[in-house]
């Protein structure tokens, strides 16, 4: 023990050392506390080890929130150094944009690295190593409806996932009037579900949250 308190310069430090820990007892329980204690953490170590590779080998990139190109989006087309093919461009009707030198293409339904990728390929034939970056500067595919007994009816833009809760608060909240428990969600042309309801006064009693769902593009929420 006298070679351990030869480190402490205290005294009070070194008298609190030789009355707690000279007994065989105390020190029999402090040996026991330290055995469970690095037990524990062994434990707690191995298992942590043991779930990281699983969670990282399970985790899958989500690419639920990658925009895709639609009808009357605004498109800027930059090429570098090619400032004649470099483009602002409208997403026409039929899904295509144009480009001089390398003609036309389908945006509609792509991403911009698949687009940018598309475009890349075919300038290969006209410039050499083509830099090619896509930037949305006007979102006009992505919106929903909402009619009724709102403060401001109209078309609204998807620029994040929006439930029919938000949406009618984007859209002021409702009137004094309206028939908040027969709400219509009808939904837009390329969904196979067509109308669905949501009723405001079940929700606040928790007995609907399932029908806060998520609004599509072209949905038109009516409130009656």
């Amino acid at each position: 023990m006298d070679r351990y308190l030869m480190y402490f310069s205290d005294d009070r430090v070194k008298m609190f050392l030789v009355k707690n820990f000279t007994k065989p007892e105390r020190l029999f329980n402090l040996a026991t506390r330290m055995g469970i204690l690095l037990t524990v953490f062994m434990i707690a170590g191995i298992f942590s080890l043991i779930a990281s590779p699983v969670g990282a080998q399970d985790q899958k990139p989500d690419n639920s929130d990658v925009y895709e190109f639609g009808v009357g989006d605004v498109l800027e087309i930059l090429v570098f150094n090619e400032p004649e093919i470099s483009k602002t461009v409208f997403v026409r009707n039929d899904g295509r944009i144009s480009l001089p030198l390398v003609g036309e293409f389908v945006a509609a339904g792509m991403t911009s690295e698949t687009l940018a990728k598309n475009i890349r390929e075919k300038l290969t034939k006209v410039v050499s190593e083509p830099n090619v970056t896509i930037i949305l500067t006007e979102n006009n595919s992505k919106v929903y409806y909402i009619l009724g007994q709102v403060t401001n009816p109209g078309e609204y833009k998807i620029s994040r996932p929006i439930t029919v809760l938000q949406a009618i608060a984007q859209a002021g909240g409702f009137l004094e009037w309206a028939k908040k428990s027969r709400i219509m969600i009808v939904s837009g042309p390329k969904s196979s579900q067509k109308t669905t309801y949501f009723s405001y006064d079940d929700f606040l009693e928790g007995d609907t949250i399932g029908q806060n769902i998520l609004i599509n593009p072209g949905d038109t929420i009516i409130v009656p």
